[in-house]
């Protein structure tokens, strides 16, 4: 383990860390008995650049002397090994701040938002979230998300020291690029309640995703356990040496576009990256997925027309392909089945219909 004399004081600032159901990824202790405060990975075009100018520009509150001392002290990592200040940061480096002590809380401010709600009574709600939209703060997300808007709308704040960094509401959440259904309990009893729904893997999920290629079949099942990629800690990968969390995804068709396909994904498990993860395991990656390989051609032509068409549906859709449509779960007071939708994102449709009249014109 690295030794210091003293913790760099780094202002602590939680990663994009998620909750119990769709997400697996507490707070960890590495092998060296650290703890990570701090994730960042660079962007595709990242030029060479120091590390220690790197991070001084990315880390809110933070001087370049005191990150080139978490550096010295062995706390700043790439790829799970520690570098030294004149490590040049290349495009998608996996960077993170590792430090002896647990990272504190942060607080969360009301801030009003225009909520899209879809269901409410006095235990829970059912909010559709655009895609762009952080759930909770997080790693260059301090303010702005849709937990900030939800203590706005339910009159609520919370202070740093608390114990629950989900405001005692959440119980699940959505990738920032996905939109859709999120289920939130208004109070302790229903929020116990729906966490064990999604424990034991209860809670009804369907998805929406437009995936790369034509499905061989109409509907199948992948069952596959996922664990982190190894050689890349921000990607999730199926995996078969025991380390992953088993994971089963169930899907259909919709429509068939000839380049891509409209599939119903359904959850049996709640695995983070799940659905992304297994459509790209069977080959068909969601269309405009970067984390998986899903923004660039992959069926079709290299004539520059396609390759024009292509460049226009990622700027219709600059996200992955996933709307969470529909969530159903067990009323924790009624004890009656509740199920709530919400259509296709505008982008999806959009997309969709672009597909359609590109593909009806080749005919």
């Amino acid at each position: 383990m690295p030794n210091s004399d003293k913790p760099i004081p780094l202002p602590d600032l939680p990663d994009d860390s998620t909750v119990a159901g769709d997400e697996d990824n507490p707070e960890e202790e590495n092998d060296s008995g650290l703890f990570e405060h701090y994730r960042i990975t660079a962007d595709r075009g990242q030029g060479l650049l120091r590390i220690d100018k790197f991070l001084t520009a990315h880390i809110m509150g933070a001087s370049r002397n005191r990150i080139q001392q978490a550096i010295d002290a062995g706390y700043v990592y790439v790829g799970g090994t520690p570098v030294k200040a004149n490590y040049r940061v290349k495009p998608l480096d996996d960077i993170r701040i590792c430090l002896p002590y647990r990272r504190r809380g942060y607080e969360i401010l009301p801030e009003k938002m225009d909520l899209d709600i879809r269901y409410e009574d006095d235990d829970v709600l059912v909010v559709n979230k655009p895609a762009g939209l952080v759930v909770h703060p997080g790693c260059s997300h301090y303010t702005g998300t849709l937990l900030n808007g939800l203590a706005w709308y339910l009159g609520r704040s919370q202070g740093p020291d608390a114990e629950d960094d989900r405001m005692g509401i959440l119980v699940h959440r959505i990738d920032k690029d996905t939109s859709g259904t999120l289920l939130i309990a208004k109070n302790d009893d229903a929020q116990a309640y729906l966490a064990r729904q999604f424990f034991v893997h209860s809670i009804e999920r369907r998805y929406t995703a437009i995936v790369w290629g034509d499905m061989e079949e109409d509907s199948g099942t992948v069952i596959g356990d996922i664990g982190r990629d190894p050689s890349n800690r921000i990607r999730f990968k199926v995996v078969e040496d025991g380390t992953g969390k088993y994971a089963v995804t169930h899907w259909k068709v919709i429509e068939r576009l000839g380049y891509v396909t409209v599939v119903e994904c359904t959850l049996e498990t709640g695995r983070t990256h799940q659905i992304r993860v297994h459509m790209n395991h069977i080959g068909h990656p969601l269309f405009n997925d970067s984390l998986y390989g899903g923004d660039r051609i992959l069926k079709g032509t290299l004539y520059s027309r396609y390759r024009q068409f292509i460049d226009n549906c990622f700027e219709i859709l600059p996200r992955q392909a996933l709307h969470a449509g529909t969530i159903g779960f067990i009323h924790p007071r009624t004890h009656e089945k509740i199920v709530v939708s919400s259509e296709l994102a505008d982008d999806m449709k959009a997309l969709i219909e672009k597909f359609r009249n590109f593909t009806g014109n080749r005919q």
